[in-house]
């Protein structure tokens, strides 16, 4: 395996800006799909770990979405005992379909995750998401109208989860890949148009990049990186205010001093901790909180997901759940 070509190296440093900050004989594990991404991440690390005495377990999902499924984890297996890896874990999936595949499929990654954090009690979990899967994120949070969390993207660190490759581009890895001599698998789903996420990829990407000059897909991803940094400022503020306050009972005249972008996530909070399932509050759901705040005119009370009651009394918030 060769050391010294470009590609490979862009890797091996993003994985030693983290294996920098472990003490020697750590454990860390590594999602592998059996695609370019999770296999030059792969690579990059088995090669860096020597320098750091770390010891890898290689995570293989089979997620059990394709008639051959179970010839695509074997595929990935046989690529990473190339490489030299001896440790490796393969773990089947259960997806449930609830809310769209991607979602669905990605929550039974995680429990997969789960079973090999479980086992092997890593000190770091490195994923192969790159500059690409940024991108794309960030165009879909615009075209849902997310707010700043969302248009974020995905974080460097978020746990025991890491991502190196955040700042490298899909087609790097694929270099990265044939530079170390490796096959990678090429999802059909990544070419399947019925899903939104390959129709920003396969057609909105190259159209801005070619009505509005190279360097988008740089572009979405520092947008990502303001908007995350500004997130966590948001947030922080947030949770200082919420500390403060009687989640079920707050003055009004304490929200009201706030910044919408902070007052929003205060009443996020508040709504949860009433009772409200975690991720079920909207904008849209929002909305009519806001009102009792900014636009009080006597409205009656509003129900919401987890059947979380919010009402305006005597000057107070008051949240309720029977």
């Amino acid at each position: 395996m060769s050391i010294k070509t470009p590609a490979l190296l862009e890797l091996r440093q993003a994985v030693r800006f983290w294996f920098e900050k472990l003490e020697p004989n750590s454990k860390v594990c590594i999602g592998v799909s059996g695609g370019a991404d999770s296999l030059a991440l792969a690579a990059a690390a088995k090669l860096e770990s020597k320098n750091f005495s770390i010891d890898l377990v290689a995570v293989i999902v089979d997620h059990g979405l394709q008639a051959n499924s179970a010839e695509i984890a074997e595929f990935a297996k046989q690529q990473l005992i190339k490489l030299g890896f001896q440790d490796i874990f393969l773990g089947r999936a259960s997806v449930q379909i609830t809310d769209g595949l991607e979602a669905s499929a990605r929550r039974a990654r995680y429990k997969v995750f789960q079973q090999a954090i479980e086992t092997y009690g890593p000190n770091t979990f490195l994923l192969g998401h790159t500059k690409n899967d940024q991108a794309e994120g960030v165009l879909l949070g615009l075209a849902r109208g997310s707010g700043t969390k969302s248009l974020s993207g995905m974080h460097e660190v978020s746990g025991i989860f890491v991502r190196p490759l955040l700042g490298i581009d899909r087609a790097t890895t694929e270099i990265a890949c044939h530079e170390s001599n490796i096959e990678y698998w090429v999802d059909p789903h990544n070419s399947n148009q019925d899903f939104t996420r390959v129709r920003v990829r396969e057609n909105i990407l190259p159209l801005l990049e070619n009505d509005i000059g190279p360097g988008i897909i740089d572009a979405l991803a520092r947008s990502a990186k303001i908007l995350r940094e500004d997130a966590i400022a948001l947030d922080e503020w947030a949770e200082n205010v919420f500390r403060q306050v009687e989640p079920r009972d707050i003055e009004i005249s304490i929200l009201a001093t706030l910044p919408v972008a902070v007052r929003s996530r205060v009443l996020r909070m508040a709504i949860y901790a009433a009772g409200a399932p975690a991720g079920s509050i909207s904008a849209a759901h929002l909305e009519p909180i806001e009102a009792f705040v900014s636009d009080w005119r006597g409205q009656g009370h509003t129900s919401l997901p987890g059947g979380v009651k919010v009402c305006r009394i005597s000057g107070r918030l008051s949240l309720s759940k029977p």
